[in-house]
């Protein structure tokens, strides 16, 4: 919708430049031309939506099979660094409502939308149990935000708070129940090194690119962020993997000894007369019903 009133006032400023003069032409008619024109280069935002039925399934998985996935297909690395639950055996999957901070300056606090108008709360309030909201800080000892502000989350019944910053008020987070993954802990004020700016851009959180509406999932080794666009493959692909990983563990259990006979193995490049491809077979698995062999990857 932003894109597209932008385009409107591009070309209604458009249209109306050649009514006006140079004599008439003002530097506040040139700045809005100039800003409507560029705003027009800027690609979308959102790279699409991932179904609630695609995040219960995501959930299921482990964000090492998530991560293993997306290598397979060649996208770069979508691991948050530094993002770690705040407590034990919390896990999240939703889709990514994302707010960035920008370094704390005179200006930009006095042009910052004030009270309930600022970005921050206006993504707390896109939040939901299917949204994980993923807030990029300036520093990873910055503080986010703790307790008065976060009980909105809570309320919202967030699917999960993610950031490459650091949280406060440690013990009642905990006790607001959602999951909560973060570089640290501090008792430092965010707003005297950084303020909220905007809600719902594409923002980088922990050397990762996270568009809004991606698929962001994090269990206790970390929180991985999936594409909306390549969600439905990265899930197949990680969900063959997890498939073989139990198989293959099951047998090591059976007939104990080294895993190098079965394990690690490529997805799309298991051959059938394997060690792996024989065992496989065993339990059903086969060309005709998975992408992991190869000359059956699918992507």
């Amino acid at each position: 919708e932003m894109a597209h009133l932008l385009r409107n006032l591009a070309s209604q400023v458009g249209r109306a430049t050649p009514m006006v003069s140079s004599a008439m032409r003002t530097p506040m008619h040139s700045a809005m031309r100039a800003t409507a024109m560029r705003s027009m280069a800027l690609g979308p935002a959102s790279g699409g939506q991932v179904s609630d039925e695609m995040l219960a399934k995501l959930k299921k998985l482990s964000t090492q099979a998530i991560i293993d996935g997306l290598w397979v297909m060649g996208w770069p690395t979508s691991f948050i660094e530094g993002a770690r639950a705040l407590g034990k055996g919390q896990k999240c999957a939703g889709r990514a409502v994302t707010l960035r901070f920008v370094p704390q300056r005179p200006d930009i606090a006095a042009d910052k939308p004030p009270g309930g108008e600022s970005p921050e709360y206006e993504a707390f309030e896109k939040c939901g149990e299917g949204e994980v909201l993923v807030m990029a800080s300036v520093g990873p000892w910055e503080s986010v935000g703790g307790d008065i502000k976060f009980l909105r989350l809570k309320q919202r019944s967030v699917g999960g708070l993610v950031t490459d910053g650091s949280v406060r008020d440690t013990d009642e987070l905990l006790n607001y129940g959602f999951p909560v993954f973060s570089y640290s802990t501090t008792p430092k004020q965010g707003p005297a090194a950084m303020q909220p700016w905007e809600c719902n851009g594409v923002i980088e959180c922990g050397g990762v690119v996270v568009r809004p509406g991606d698929a962001v999932v994090g269990d206790q080794d970390g929180v991985v962020v999936v594409p909306a666009k390549a969600v439905d493959k990265v899930y197949s692909i990680a969900h063959g993997r997890e498939q073989i990983e139990e198989i293959v563990k099951e047998e090591l259990m059976k007939n104990p000894g080294p895993p190098g006979k079965f394990y690690p193995f490529m997805s799309g490049k298991i051959k059938v007369d394997s060690p792996l491809g024989k065992l496989l077979a065993t339990k059903g698995i086969t060309p005709e019903n998975s992408n992991q062999f190869e000359g059956s990857a699918d992507w």
